[in-house]
């Protein structure tokens, strides 16, 4: 098991944007995996981003557990083609912005391009809590935190309290 380590704002590492996969090999299987291991190592994420374990990749990893049932999902290059018109509003947490949550506006549902992979493509529509995690976790392949959908004001005081949560951290070792 590979744990990779999950980036925190404010690394920079974060605002930038993911290039394209372009080989479905063993080097991207094990990415995977990894993210996987660091997702569930995590113990309260859903979704994560390669970019949020430094990797400059459009991979994501998603595990919405149903009655307690893994469900992963892998999503290689995956691209919003259809937004729905009507939106809703739910709160939302990031590994890279821990112990902070905030409403956040999206689309009720999403029609999604992806690859799994082995390079096979796919096509759908979806809706509820998998709805905003994909667009969740797109936004970080595009350098979008989910802070940046705040108020200046509310996105000024997750920095500060994850700053301030680190250096409390770095002082009590």
């Amino acid at each position: 098991m590979a744990t990779l380590e999950i980036l925190t704002i404010p690394d920079t590492r974060l605002k930038h944007k993911s290039s394209i996969v372009e080989k479905f090999d063993e080097g991207l299987v094990k990415i995977i995996k990894d993210m996987f291991d660091t997702l569930y190592a995590s113990g309260n994420g859903i979704g994560l981003a390669a970019p949020q374990v430094g990797i400059k990749k459009r991979i994501v990893v998603i595990d919405i557990k149903k009655e307690d049932v893994s469900n992963p999902m892998t999503f290689i290059n995956p691209k919003i083609v259809k937004f729905s018109d009507e939106k809703f509003i739910n709160e939302e947490g990031c590994l890279s912005v821990p112990e902070y949550y905030a409403d956040v506006e999206r689309a009720k549902e999403v029609e999604v391009e992806w690859f799994d992979d082995l390079g096979v493509k796919y096509k759908k529509k979806l809706s509820g809590l998998l709805s905003i995690c994909i667009q969740h976790e797109i936004d970080h392949l595009d350098g979008i935190l989910f802070i940046d959908h705040l108020s200046a004001l509310k996105k000024k005081m997750a920095i500060q309290k994850i700053k301030k949560s680190k250096k409390n951290t770095s002082n009590n070792e």
